[in-house]
């Protein structure tokens, strides 16, 4: 408190002077400019939260009270009030006490403090991978898992649509924090995927194990890379010794770390580079898709800036670190494991698996019911993504033995069943998928 009376006196006795200072030398009066005063006190509404919910829920008030929130004396009010006519509003707390309120802080409601934050996140693919997954994910549009598979996985990291009934969030669609996830108020995300709730770290945020939650696994395993690496390597080594609370804008390689995590790489400022919420930027390709293409051509959701300026900028993060020699030929092996990775596998199996649809051998007529779907689709979503992932990351035994080596190996099974299809002129065996009943009604996202 002294300090904030201290700033509350300083900015008082500035705007007094300037005002002074703008009377005319020969007494005539110039419009004054206005006494700005900053008074931050917790309000009685947001002392009764903390009262009440110290009691009930001690693990958040906890949280909260180690966050720059409760330093800056902002409170759950400030963050949890609702206008009496929003969607969200929680008709159950308002028969405990007459404050309108919502469970849920969307970026919409973040972005009161922290603007550019959120305008930044709402253009990233992070914001929008909802979206972008009910555009190309066969197991959505096709219905290929059922609604408990979707709940309790896929939404969990891409996030739901956020559903009120009678005043209460419905529970198939919530609790949900993540990135995609449309809210009440129409906008998309949760910064709190990140940056938890109610401590809301930055330092937590910065780390890798913010970004493990989601990408890990067979298809992304962005955080195994990342250990494997010479970066995880020195991060788990001498980590704990780091400076994480450094201010945004100002967290400096060499002095308060020594080897970047994802954040540093994807978001952080670093050198001239600024810092952005948008992690869809610093991209030079598009190493998810089935085929690599540069972010532009990535149809889901084109980029709108050119790959030679995001690769500029990922260059001079490296170069914090790296001579530009060593980048240089990084960048260089990363640009021939794409080419090796779309001519050598993916281009010449796509071309078997399409012959054969379009004789008839297999039916599009549902995805995943017969073996050469699956294998095709894990020859990109899998072994594709690790070897690719593994080049661009430095993570050399993904590149090799999770991705080439079983690229290999998944080519020959696939030329294998093509040419036994072929010489029998029969159509490819079906199975049935169990748990194919899934909703294919594509929700309203812009709502």
């Amino acid at each position: 408190m002294k300090t904030m009376l201290l700033v509350v006196v300083s900015l008082v006795l500035l705007f007094g002077v300037v005002s002074l200072g703008a009377a005319g030398s020969e007494g005539s009066v110039v419009p004054g400019l206005k006494e700005y005063r900053i008074e931050r006190s917790v309000s009685k509404e947001g002392q009764e939260c903390i009262e009440c919910h110290s009691k009930l829920n001690p693990g958040i008030v906890a949280d909260w009270s180690k966050s720059r929130h409760a330093h800056a004396n902002i409170t759950c009010i400030d963050c949890h009030a609702a206008g009496v006519a929003d969607a969200d509003v929680s008709k159950k707390h308002l028969s405990f006490i007459k404050t309108s309120i919502s469970a849920i802080v969307s970026p919409k409601d973040c972005s009161r403090c922290h603007p550019n934050e959120a305008a930044e996140y709402a253009k990233s693919k992070h914001a929008n991978t909802l979206e972008i997954v009910w555009k190309i994910d066969p197991w959505m549009n096709k219905g290929m898992n059922n609604a408990i598979e979707r709940r309790t996985g896929c939404y969990h990291c891409h996030g739901s649509v956020v559903k009120v009934v009678d005043g209460d969030l419905d529970a198939s669609t919530w609790p949900n924090v993540g990135v995609g996830r449309v809210n009440p108020d129409g906008s998309k995300g949760s910064c709190s995927s990140c940056h938890t709730r109610h401590k809301f770290s930055l330092a937590e945020a910065r780390k890798p194990e913010a970004c493990g939650q989601c990408h890990l696994g067979p298809d992304h395993p962005q955080i195994e890379i990342y250990n494997e690496s010479k970066h995880g390597a020195i991060y788990h080594s001498e980590g704990d010794e780091w400076n994480w609370d450094a201010p945004p804008g100002s967290w400096t390689a060499g002095v308060d770390y020594r080897a970047p995590t994802c954040s540093v790489c994807h978001m952080s400022g670093v050198g001239d580079v600024p810092v952005t919420h948008n992690v869809t930027e610093r991209l030079s390709w598009e190493l998810q898709a089935p085929l690599t293409v540069r972010p532009s051509e990535f149809k889901p959701m084109p980029s709108e800036t050119k790959w030679q300026d995001e690769r500029e900028k990922m260059t001079k993060v490296c170069i914090a670190c790296h001579s530009p020699r060593w980048t240089k030929a990084h960048f260089k092996n990363l640009d021939d494991v794409v080419f090796n990775y779309n001519e050598v596998y993916y281009k010449p199996m796509k071309k078997l698996i399409d012959d054969l649809y379009e004789q008839k051998l297999l039916s599009k007529d549902k995805m995943f019911d017969e073996k050469l779907e699956i294998d095709m689709y894990e020859l990109w979503h899998h072994e594709g993504r690790r070897a690719r992932f593994g080049a661009a990351m430095m993570a050399p035994d993904y590149t090799w033995w999770h991705g080439f080596y079983e690229l290999k190996k998944r080519c020959i099974e696939i030329e294998e069943q093509v040419e036994h299809l072929l010489e029998s002129k029969k159509a490819a065996k079906k199975f049935d998928v169990k748990g194919a009943d899934g909703d294919t009604t594509k929700p309203d996202l812009d709502k």
